[in-house]
């Protein structure tokens, strides 16, 4: 077993100096995109017991009028890709384009689709418990120049 060289104990000291201080900054001011060194906050808040649960879902009309679902299969597009940028498609609804666009790719021979939206359905809670109720909130919404 070789001893460590003293510039070599200063190297891994530096390093460890630096990875903490990078944690501690991270921990204090940073935001959930920093990870690892940032706080990622995502499990260590929670809703109130009684907070309508949200599940966000993404569909599209075809030009014949039906609702087709637009999940992963459909279009290739993780929920998850879809919900961590919500902000932008809200704030760009004409981006939905692109995920209409995957699903002509995937599905050649179906009607095109001339409105794809965001749809959030809340869930009911009482007391921590489903009650079975539910309401549905477009969040976001984009139609295809006709």
């Amino acid at each position: 077993m070789e001893t460590l060289t003293p510039r070599g104990r200063a190297a891994r000291l530096a390093a460890t100096a630096l990875g903490l201080a990078l944690l501690l900054t991270g921990t204090l001011w940073g935001v959930d995109d920093h990870f690892p060194f940032g706080p990622f906050r995502m499990y260590s808040t929670s809703e109130p017991a009684d907070a309508p649960a949200p599940d966000t879902r993404v569909e599209g009309v075809d030009r014949t009028g039906a609702v087709v679902a637009l999940g992963q299969d459909a279009t290739g597009i993780r929920r998850a890709e879809i919900e961590g940028q919500q902000d932008r498609y809200a704030a760009d609804p004409s981006r939905l384009r692109r995920v209409a666009e995957a699903y002509a790719e995937r599905h050649p021979d179906a009607p095109e689709l001339v409105e794809v939206r965001i749809v959030i359905r809340w869930y009911g809670i009482r007391q921590g418990r489903p009650t079975g109720r539910w309401t549905d909130e477009t969040a976001v919404r984009w139609q295809a120049s006709r």
